[in-house]
């Protein structure tokens, strides 16, 4: 059996096993957080076919890590089953060419549904990958610099999930400018650079 498990066209597969139990005990160890899921950016027709694709197959409903562990079981476990079932059959595997892809395709439908059931299993596992017009309406702070109309200056704010996020920021309004440690409102995007509106409190004398 082990023979089989480490031969050249079943390699990729038992790497696919080994890799998802190192990031189970990973995960379970807590030694790494979750990695975002992919962000699609602009709505258009192939955005929403990519993320019509993307939910089909599970990605965004858990975590990512958790959606890949997921993934790479199905997928080493197929691949496996259908070089023994191709052995049996015709007397010899597949070449791992043609074995991965078609395993991989196979895995997806399966990793996707069982997504879904932990998702609905556990309400509470969410990915954290927010669109980045979601920080839109929070505040952010200025980090470094002095940020002017046209000329933008990192800043530092946190989504819904207490996740920080470094932007660039500059004032909408042109007769303003925001210095470092001001806190400002973020209230539209345009591209990657986000513009905001300053309370105006900055620059009063507080009383300690």
């Amino acid at each position: 059996m082990f023979d089989q498990f480490f031969a050249s066209e079943n390699v990729i597969f038992s790497a696919a096993l080994l890799l998802m139990l190192l990031i189970g005990a990973v995960q379970a160890l807590g030694v790494v957080g979750d990695v975002d899921g992919a962000h699609v950016g602009d709505h258009d027709g192939d955005a929403g076919a990519a993320e019509a694709l993307l939910a089909w197959a599970g990605i965004g409903r858990v975590p990512f890590l958790m959606w890949l562990v997921v993934f790479l079981a199905l997928f080493g476990t197929l691949g496996l089953g259908f070089q023994q079932l191709l052995t049996a059959l015709t007397g010899g595997p597949a070449t791992s060419l043609l074995a991965a892809p078609v395993a991989a395709v196979a895995a997806l439908p399966p990793t996707g549904a069982a997504a879904r059931v932990i998702a609905r299993v556990f309400p509470g596992i969410e990915t954290t990958a927010i669109d980045r017009d979601e920080l839109i309406g929070t505040r952010a702070t200025i980090t470094v610099g002095t940020a002017s109309p046209g000329n933008p200056a990192p800043a530092k704010c946190t989504d819904r999930h207490g996740q920080p996020h470094q932007i660039m920021v500059e004032p909408d309004s042109a007769d303003q400018r925001f210095q470092t440690g001001e806190t400002i409102l973020l209230v539209k995007r345009d591209g990657e650079i986000f513009k905001g509106f300053s309370n105006g409190d900055f620059y009063l004398p507080r009383l300690d």
